[in-house]
């Protein structure tokens, strides 16, 4: 019972934290155009527990449409050659800085939260399905090295959105995937 307790507990602390983040105050969708390079992943997912040590740096296209929507491309290497990818168009909401879009069957509400358009954005999303929510954070670089104080900064808020620890990622380079 006093596990059930603790997890709940953590649960509502974790759900508390992601209701209150916010985007990046004067948000400039175009500045997010072109390529990106995923460096940190944090979430509590059980499938990142599982699959974690196999993830490696992949890349996002990001292109602003005409409507203020985020076309999000994903490309990652695999280790035998091939490549997975992904595409989402996430929709502008009211709220500059915050889009929503379904992917795999999850309901996801993403918040750029600290974005400098030529060096580093911070992303959080709470995906839904089937009444659970997850949070995952991704830490996005025009480059692959990103300042120790970054990463602190990117550890740092996963964790005061309910991240253990244990799941909270910086992702080992990768070569990019050709173009599709």
């Amino acid at each position: 019972m006093a596990l059930l307790l603790t997890v709940l507990g953590a649960l509502l602390c974790s759900l508390t934290a992601s209701s209150q983040v916010v985007p990046q105050a004067d948000f400039n969708v175009q500045g997010m155009a072109g390529k990106w390079y995923l460096v940190g992943f944090a979430t509590n997912a059980q499938w990142f527990v599982n699959r974690r040590a196999s993830m490696k740096v992949g890349t996002a296209m990001l292109t602003p449409n005409a409507d203020g929507d985020l076309d999000i491309s994903y490309a990652s290497l695999n280790s035998d050659g091939s490549c997975w990818r992904l595409n989402n168009l996430a929709k502008k909401t009211d709220l500059p800085g915050k889009y929503t879009y379904t992917s795999r069957g999850n309901q996801n509400d993403m918040v750029l939260v600290d974005v400098r358009y030529d060096e580093y954005a911070l992303v959080h999303t709470i995906k839904a399905k089937d009444g659970d929510q997850t949070v995952v954070n991704k830490l996005y670089g025009r480059a692959t090295d990103l300042s120790a104080d970054l990463l602190e900064k990117f550890r740092q808020f996963s964790l005061d959105t309910g991240v253990l620890p244990e799941n909270i990622a910086f992702l080992p380079k990768n070569a990019e995937c050709p173009a599709a």
